[in-house]
């Protein structure tokens, strides 16, 4: 009979699939990347899987480090040099890619780097030029020691190692973090036409700079400048998340051009042309993600400004500029289309008997579960405010009186099923729009004497049952 997996096995068998994944996504960046390498094989200026391995172990954790290892052990194994080379280079890369994810943990917000400003410039610093500097230091050392490459050659090979590294920490990496995070890409439909505008100019500017579409007097003009307002514009209209596909966009675009003999980067060699493509294109993703992070912060106060502005603190409901700012927005939509609305005015009832019997921290619970309740009754269309101390509202848009009482019959009856202590009840009135009211203080009037009507019979039967 054979015996169930355990959940540590399911565990090692996931993290196993990882790794092989890992390795397998690693061995074809690395493969593609060494097809670009000239000053020595196993040094190129194009290196993804820098990017890729920082990427993995801020959103995985360090312990997929065997998968990156043999990715990287099997791209140089199978490229260049010997065993033992194989291994430190392979070594060198796995530890750059650990010591980047531990800096970027520690002090640039982790995966998370991508909200703040700051961080950016952080990750920058220590992912982009410090924690690169593991790989090529041990990469080009143990290839000069074992004899496949000249000690003449040492800070050349270096410069093309690290500065690959560097781009592709700065320009994978961020795109990577930005696309993994969770949650759907939602877009109005103008904005999304903008976003498609934005890829395909910069995709046709791309081509323009770096493209050989013109005659060859021409080609070579340093028109790289013409690409930065495009990516402003990425930075400041969609934010981190979609500025790091304009990057990846024009990075592609600017690749393929400068290895074609387009663009302001072509040099006497491929290697001193990629170095200087991959310099500008450092350049632009750190400007560009900083400036995303930027706008972001300030649109995060300013929606933090207005939720401050609109909210009640102590209920999380609106508070009453929000209540007369939407009732007046619901009386134009309504002369419009034509369509009714009602508004529910709600009373707790005692609520001072409750602060004397109970304390006030006993009535600031009252109230939170009066709003608790309304939030439930509500439908996304609604507007659920606190009115003034102890009286709430709530807007119902496209509803008649009938159906707005029944609402408001509901709350009462959930309050008086709540089984926690003390009780809370409240008094409903309301009104209707246009029937009992054309104007925000005629349906306020209206619903509040409504409220004071119910309040005041529950007084009386109260006053009328005989007590036992």
């Amino acid at each position: 009979m054979t015996k169930p997996t355990t959940p540590a096995q399911t565990t090692l068998l996931r993290d196993l699939l990882v790794c092989v994944a890992l390795a397998a996504i690693y061995f074809v960046g690395g493969k593609l990347g060494l097809r670009l390498a000239s000053i020595n094989p196993s040094a190129t200026a194009v290196w993804a899987p820098t990017g890729i391995a920082l990427a993995a172990f801020l959103l995985l954790g360090n312990r997929f480090w065997p998968g990156i290892f043999l990715g990287a052990f099997l791209t140089n194994v199978t490229t260049a040099g010997s065993l033992i080379t194989s291994v430190c280079i392979a070594g060198g890369n796995t530890l750059e890619g650990l010591l980047g994810s531990y800096l970027v943990n520690r002090f640039a917000g982790g995966s998370q780097m991508l909200d703040r400003a700051r961080d950016v410039f952080r990750f920058t610093l220590l992912a982009g030029l410090v924690s690169t500097t593991v790989s090529p230091t041990i990469g080009v050392t143990s290839l000069v020691v074992a004899g496949f490459a000249a000690w003449t050659s040492y800070w050349a090979i270096w410069l093309t190692w690290w500065l690959g590294d560097t781009v592709g920490a700065l320009v994978v990496a961020p795109a990577i973090l930005a696309w993994s995070k969770g949650g759907r890409i939602t877009m109005k439909r103008q904005k999304a036409l903008e976003g498609a505008a934005l890829l395909l100019y910069l995709f046709l500017t791309g081509h323009v700079v770096f493209g050989t579409y013109f005659a060859l007097d021409v080609k070579s003009y340093p028109l790289d400048f013409l690409c930065v307002p495009f990516l402003i514009w990425a930075a400041v209209r969609f934010g981190p998340r979609k500025s790091t596909a304009a990057v990846l966009v024009l990075s592609a675009v600017a690749t393929w051009g400068t290895l074609s003999g387009g663009g302001p980067f072509v040099r006497e060699t491929q290697n001193e042309s990629l170095l200087l493509l991959q310099a500008f294109m450092g350049v632009m993703s750190v400007m560009t993600l900083t400036l995303a992070a930027v706008v972001a912060e300030r649109r995060q106060a300013e929606q933090k400004v207005t939720m401050l502005a609109t909210t009640d603190p102590l209920t999380g409901l609106a508070n009453y500029r929000k209540l007369t700012d939407d009732l007046e927005r619901e009386i134009q939509r309504s002369d419009r289309t034509g369509r009714p609305f009602s508004l529910l005015l709600l009373d707790v009832d005692s609520l001072k008997q409750i602060n004397d019997t109970h304390g006030h921290p006993a009535g600031s619970r009252a109230l939170c579960r009066v709003a608790a309740t309304l939030r439930l009754f509500s439908r996304t269309i609604d507007t659920a405010a606190r009115y003034g101390g102890d009286e709430f509202a709530l807007i119902l848009p496209e509803a008649r009186a009938t159906m707005a009482r029944d609402v408001g019959k509901r709350i009462c009856e959930r309050l008086r099923s709540d089984p926690e202590r003390p009780a809370v009840g409240v008094s409903v009135g309301c009104a209707e729009y246009p029937r009992n009211g054309t104007t925000f203080n005629e349906l306020l009037r209206i619903a509040d004497g409504a409220m004071y009507t119910m309040k005041g019979n529950q007084r009386l039967n109260t006053a009328v049952t005989p007590h036992r």
